[in-house]
């Protein structure tokens, strides 16, 4: 497609046509602990009313498939209103109680979380990679009066259980696959069931009195947990139909209306399945889940369940193009947790040719969204503010005009509450009236396009001169390159100077060198922006959400640097 195109619908236009009185997103106006805010005038009231919509309008279509196990949307109610009443009545779980969940992608963690909703509980859903002081530092910080577990997370805990227990306040553990075990002090999924001999319908005759305003979920980054209220994690379901129906308008059509004779959609999933659950539930979509990430066995599935999307990180993108898939009729293709080349955009397009493209870049949430002919003539923007958020970029205290580099600050309704029980770091990254101040570096262009840049702390300051590592990363990408990450290393005169880890596909490791990579950095990248060592490995390290880990990478870079240059670091010129 050619990178330039003519919509027909200005922004404005798309805007007022999205928004306007009847219209899904419609607005109205809030006052929500003292601040005015924009929220949507049609959300639901709490998860609880959402899950009871969608597992009753969806109700006998496949909702979940995970190896040779398959559930319809009713199905996966009727358990999740059992775990609700198990954890009522047998483990204590009131309104406003924490369950902390971490587990792999299993059909039962769907389970779990619902029921969490059903009698107003908070899910805290911890990172299922963490190792085991992290994880008894998330589940017992946050006081879990329930907590879920994997065999895998059972086993890491067993040693601790005991100081777990009495740390949480817990009543119990439970752990989701029976046949495996025993573990002393838990309890397994499967037994839980069998054992409960009361009347899960009783949980849909009370009232637990829940209001938009109330905690939701808990969400870990960074050893802090972020608290979310009812509307403040709902928001961000109704952001995610916002990029495809702004799509729409700006091609001149219509919004879709969905009809219960439209094929179900269908995504396989990967990441972490808390990270997409309410979207694809919002539109009845049928979740297939991986244990582990395998190229030829998320091919084989993609065709044998006739799915119409796929998601992950970037590098897992890349290879279902290099897969058997290539030419298949994707409906969507989404990927984030990691900046996007244009190079990964330009080639989606090439390999799936109906494809609608959509991405979430490192923007708190889903404050931005694109879709699209205006994605992929912007490929390396992460879209426009959502009808509910604002944008402001800011440095040294003074907002900054459009096209100027500050940070993203975002504002609106579906911002977190603040970190659980850490009044001092929410000050430090949310003020009084509201705004989060993103640690993105990034600007707004003239239509309002958000470009995100790097973190703050991923800049690379050479010799006074500020380097996005986004920007040297982007310039590396070429045919065989997977994964890159620019870090910085130090550099006696300079201060820091431009390194870069790198992976590439086997077929291309005799075929990319770092010569080649510094010639092909040179053509793109000011003389001071070229990376002066290009490190490869075979694989890069990703936290949950995707992202690559640059930590250790700084760590190696500096090491290789000291040991190409002996114990005295090179002396560069400006």
């Amino acid at each position: 497609m050619s990178n330039t195109w003519h919509p027909k619908r200005t922004l404005a236009e798309t805007e007022a046509i999205l928004c306007a009185p009847g219209m899904p997103n419609e607005l109205e106006t809030r006052l929500i602990d003292g601040q005015i805010q924009r929220v949507y005038k049609n959300l639901w009231p709490s998860v609880c009313v959402f899950w009871l919509w969608a597992s009753d309008l969806y109700a006998e279509s496949t909702y979940c498939v995970f190896e040779n196990q398959r559930y319809t949307y009713k199905e996966i109610f009727d358990r999740s209103l059992t775990a609700a009443a198990i954890y009522n009545d047998i483990y204590a779980v009131k309104k406003g109680d924490r369950v902390g969940i971490c587990s792999r992608n299993y059909p039962e963690y769907l389970v779990a979380f619902w029921a969490c909703h059903l009698i107003g509980a908070v899910a805290v859903l911890a990172n299922a990679w963490l190792p085991s002081p992290q994880l008894v530092h998330c589940l017992s910080k946050t006081q879990c009066k329930l907590i879920i577990l994997d065999a895998e997370r059972a086993d890491l805990l067993q040693p601790v259980v005991k100081k777990l227990i009495a740390e949480a306040g817990a009543t119990g553990i439970l752990v989701f696959e029976d046949g495996k075990g025993p573990w002393k002090g838990m309890q397994t999924w499967g037994n839980a069931f069998r054992d409960y001999k009361g009347d899960p319908k009783n949980i849909t005759k009370q009232d637990f009195k829940l209001v938009p305003e109330d905690n939701a979920t808990i969400f870990f980054t960074s050893a802090k947990g972020v608290l979310s209220t009812q509307r403040q994690f709902l928001t961000n379901t109704f952001n995610t139909l916002v990029s495809r129906r702004r799509a729409s308008l700006r091609r001149g059509e219509d919004i879709p209306t969905p009809s219960p004779e439209d094929p179900q959609a269908g995504a396989l999933i990967s990441v972490p399945l808390f990270h997409v659950t309410m979207s694809l539930t919002l539109g009845g979509a049928k979740i297939v889940l991986l244990r582990k990430w395998n190229p030829q066995e998320a091919a084989r599935l993609i065709r044998q369940e006739k799915l119409t999307g796929a998601g992950g990180v970037p590098s897992m993108c890349s290879d279902l193009m290099e897969s058997e898939l290539a030419g298949y009729s994707l409906d969507s293709l989404s990927f984030g947790g990691a900046p996007t080349a244009s190079m990964l955009t330009t080639r989606a397009v090439a390999t799936f040719p109906n494809v609608t493209l959509y991405g979430m870049t490192e923007c708190n949430s889903i404050a931005t969204s694109l879709a699209g002919e205006d994605w992929i003539t912007r490929p390396t923007s992460c879209g426009l503010p959502s009808p509910v958020n604002d944008i402001l970029i800011v440095k040294d205290g003074q907002v900054l005009p459009r096209g100027q580099i500050g940070e993203i600050w975002i504002r609106g309704s579906n911002v977190m509450k603040g970190y659980w029980g850490e009044p001092a770091a929410t000050e430090k990254i949310l003020t009084k009236d509201g705004w989060l101040m993103s640690g993105d570096l990034g600007f707004q262009d003239e239509e309002g396009f958000v470009y995100v840049r790097d973190r703050i702390k991923d800049i690379i300051i050479r010799g006074g001169e500020n380097i996005d590592s986004t920007t040297v990363e982007n310039a590396l990408f070429t045919e065989g390159v997977l994964e890159v990450a620019a870090v910085a290393v130090p550099d006696e005169r300079l201060g820091e100077l431009v390194s870069a880890v790198v992976t590439v596909k086997p077929d291309y490791r005799d075929k990319i060198t770092e010569q080649s990579l510094k010639a092909l950095a040179s053509t793109r990248l000011p003389g001071f922006a070229v990376p002066v060592m290009i490190i490869f490995q075979a694989e890069m390290q990703h936290n949950p959400a995707g992202k690559i880990l640059k930590g250790d990478l700084r760590k190696l870079a500096a090491r290789e640097w000291e040991k190409r240059n002996g114990q005295t670091a090179v002396k560069h010129k400006l």
